[in-house]
């Protein structure tokens, strides 16, 4: 078996993460772009009891813009006023200051557990008011709220629709009572903030796989001492296992309906792509060629999916209609592409890439062939894209650990995201969540 075979088998049959569970995820900024639009986004007035509200509001707010990459937010400390009302708002002042777009807002107690957030936003430049909400909401959702204010603005600014209100999961682990390692699902909010474990095993958990719902995960446990397929429902906690075929079970992929998942198995032989019907269990395998076919991701139309295969001698992507056929090589450039991610819109192919040296994260236009390498780390994986398609998130090394890092679809912009005292691994991204 080859250096490359053996390498691709280790990541269908094996997690390699190592850390702790406790903590926030901390992003650190990289790499932002340069000429981002300077906002400044005023602390929200409390309106309740005690001195401090129970969240702060807007600096959530600006922390979510800031990390987008896209924004340069004024520091409080340079702030020419700081207005509790639009019509305390002196719009030359703020241009003086540089600032195109300013926000003020208010968060009202009204109850013991009920609140009122309001905000504005406003073109400083022209001196208009661009938008302004009025959203009733508990304490428990006082980030959510942020999150989406975060995601009215930045869709107002960019014409981009905002993705703050989506989540992430990752695997993590930590060191038991006995000193062994507990592997660990867990799902946070894209900032980091409210991480929550889905589920805990001492046997490895990997390749975890949002529905397109949001409310469910697909991933593969060795919990049995033997890779299966799980779905898990993140509101209830049930779990069905899907799939625990002789052989593996591997990479578990949702179609854009959510009624089917694409999984690799090994039932009949060497790893091939199958699809199976998650309510009634019925498979049906699409690959059928010597050497191993893993990683399967799904195309936006549902109609094909992109897989990782080393038919050809070194790992490279194939495309193959959902119902099996013939599949069409796409990568030719570099001697190992794997781990594919199909990107909202279709049109672009994340990607773990290798020319030789290192593996790294790059992007594959459908349309053209074209490869861009977005990293320059030495052992990037795991990468996928943010509900708008704007960002990739993958797992690397920093420091000699594993973090989480981001990139944007075109590279200017970088961020890292690291978990204090351990490793987090295979991240993947939601998707849109109402």
């Amino acid at each position: 078996m080859s250096t490359m075979r053996r390498f691709l088998l280790g990541m269908v049959l094996l997690l390699a993460a190592a850390g702790q569970v406790q903590g926030v995820l901390e992003i650190e900024i990289t790499q932002g772009v340069e000429g981002a639009l300077p906002v400044a986004i005023v602390p929200f007035v409390w309106q309740g009891g005690g001195t401090q509200a129970p969240q702060d509001i807007a600096g959530i707010v600006e922390a979510d813009l800031r990390r987008s990459g896209l924004f340069a937010p004024l520091s409080q400390a340079d702030f020419p006023q700081r207005p509790r009302s639009a019509q305390e708002v002196n719009f030359p002042t703020w241009r003086n200051a540089g600032v195109e777009a300013l926000a003020i807002g208010s968060l009202e107690q009204k109850g013991p557990d009920s609140y009122v957030v309001r905000f504005q936003l406003f073109d400083s430049i022209r001196g208009r008011q661009l938008m302004g909400y009025s959203i009733p909401v508990t304490q428990r959702n006082l980030r959510k709220v942020a999150h989406k204010i975060s995601d009215l603005i930045f869709e107002k600014l960019t014409g981009e629709r905002g993705a703050f209100s989506s989540r992430i999961a990752y695997i993590s682990t930590l060191k038991g009572p006995d000193g062994g390692k507990r592997y660990v699902l867990q799902v946070a909010d894209s900032d980091g903030y409210n991480a929550q474990a889905v589920f805990s095993s001492p046997a490895p958990l990997m390749s975890p796989a949002w529905a397109p719902d949001g409310q469910r995960i697909a991933y593969v446990s060795f919990e049995n001492g033997h890779s299966e397929v799980f779905v898990q429902n993140l509101e209830s906690g049930a779990r069905v296992k899907v799939s625990g075929k002789k052989g593996i079970n591997s990479a578990p992929a949702w179609s854009p309906h959510g009624h089917q998942l694409a999984l690799v198995l090994s039932v009949d032989g060497s790893p091939e792509i199958y699809v199976t019907d998650v309510a009634s269990g019925r498979t049906s395998r699409v690959t059928n060629s010597p050497g191993i076919n893993t990683e399967p991701v799904w195309t936006p139309d549902g109609r094909s999916l992109i897989f990782t295969s080393d038919r050809s001698g070194n790992p490279q992507l194939y495309r193959v209609s959902a119902h099996g056929g013939r599949a069409r090589r796409l990568t030719f450039e570099g001697k190992y592409n794997a781990a594919a991610d199909v990107s909202p819109d279709g049109k672009l192919v994340t990607m773990v890439h290798s020319r030789g040296a290192g593996f790294r994260i790059a992007v594959l236009e459908l349309a053209t062939g074209a490869i861009r390498e977005l990293t320059d780390g030495r052992l990037d994986e795991s990468p996928s894209f943010a509900p708008n398609g704007s960002m990739i998130i993958y797992a690397t090394e920093y420091r000699g650990r594993g973090v989480l890092s981001a990139v944007s679809a075109d590279g200017q912009v970088r961020q890292r995201l690291s978990l204090q005292g351990g490793d987090v691994r295979e991240p993947v991204w939601s998707p849109f969540v109402d």
